[in-house]
């Protein structure tokens, strides 16, 4: 696990009037599931064995270095039509472990931003990860700690999966609580394999009720591939989110509890997704977080807006997958795109002081 802890801010202005001028600081929160991020070296510890050069990828430094330029381009411009930079707190997945994150941010497209990493092995057996990018000038962590997700198959056999990250510390200078998540796939059917997704969110629940009983008033956001859609009952049910604060259900404890906002709920009922499978799409990738950041006052960060980050060199132009995300590998081929996911965003906003406008 490593910790590293700048970019100047971002501040846009609004004319409410043509005699009354507001300015704003704006932080942008990414999550992008990267696609099978390994080196080319064959870890003993785990199934590796297709990404090395002698395996079924045929997975050499020189497609390594190329998917290293297409994830380092895509970061450095998620959510820079706004900003003009690229994010500032940034979850991944599908990492094989800390040197391929490090050759990620230390890439000449990312070296400038000087992010830090916070990173843990999970015991997966692919030997895949999560972790936590950030501006070391805009974010600072004060706690890290991944928590474990047991699992066990038809026969009471340990099923092996992505931990739980949850990062704590200042932005600029509010405490968040930032959590990065990759829940069990799908494999062997939606059905089949539900219950472990249920019990990924149940975790998930209790991690931030929690951190909610040590801080009433804590900011948290959470980010990932949940492999379920914001309407799926590990949402719905489990976690207990909704689009709007204001329209959730009555639940037993409900005021003993914080409430979650999923603003991607709205933008996958509208049709928009990040992943396309046979012909229909999920939004898989989502962020959502406490209601507090909802009804944020100006002087603290609250929720903008959220978005899907599709620009047109992530989708495939041609062949069977026309209009899917521009994958690394697709039909058993190398293609030498970027992921089958997009990227995911939102936009945090408050309004700035005048002393950070003198800066």
């Amino acid at each position: 696990m490593k910790i590293n802890l700048i970019i100047p801010f971002i501040i846009l202005s609004f004319f409410a009037t043509a005699q009354e001028e507001k300015q704003y600081k704006i932080r942008t929160v990414a999550f992008y599931n990267l696609e099978n991020l390994f080196d080319t070296e064959n870890d003993t510890l785990t199934f590796d064995d297709d990404r090395t050069p002698e395996g079924k990828d045929n997975w050499t430094l020189e497609r390594y270095n190329k998917k290293l330029d297409n994830l380092s381009k895509v970061l450095s411009e998620i959510g820079s039509d706004i900003t003009k930079t690229s994010p500032d707190i940034i979850g991944i997945s599908e990492v094989e472990n800390l040197k391929v994150i490090e050759d990620l941010v230390n890439h000449p497209n990312l070296l400038s931003k000087n992010y830090g990493i916070v990173h843990f092995d999970s015991p997966d057996r692919r030997g895949i990860d999560v972790a936590l990018l950030y501006k070391r000038a805009v974010f600072m962590p004060t706690s890290f700690d991944s928590r474990r997700l047991l699992l066990n198959n038809d026969e009471g056999e340990r099923k092996y999966t992505r931990d739980q990250l949850v990062v704590g510390g200042l932005l600029d200078d509010e405490q968040y609580y930032f959590m990065v998540n990759h829940w069990p796939s799908r494999s062997g059917g939606e059905a089949r394999s539900r219950p472990n997704r249920m019990a990924a969110a149940k975790l998930s629940r209790r991690i931030i009720d929690s951190v909610q009983k040590l801080d009433a008033t804590a900011k948290i956001v959470g980010m990932g591939d949940f492999n379920d859609d914001p309407i799926n009952d590990s949402f719905k049910k489990i976690l207990r989110t909704n689009a709007d604060p204001d329209d959730r259900p009555a639940y037993e404890n409900q005021l003993e509890e914080v409430a979650l906002v999923n603003p991607m709920e709205e933008l996958f009922r509208k049709g928009i997704g990040s992943l396309a499978y046979r012909d229909k799409w999920n939004l898989f990738d989502q962020i959502y977080f406490t209601e507090n950041l909802e009804h944020a006052e100006n002087k603290t960060y609250r929720f903008w807006k959220a978005g899907v980050f599709n620009a047109p060199y992530l989708i495939s132009k041609k062949g069977p997958y026309k209009g899917y995300p521009f994958r690394t590998y697709a039909g058993g081929s190398y293609a030498g795109g970027y992921s089958d996911h997009f990227p995911v965003y939102v936009y945090l906003i408050r309004e700035a002081s005048y002393v950070e406008v003198k800066k």
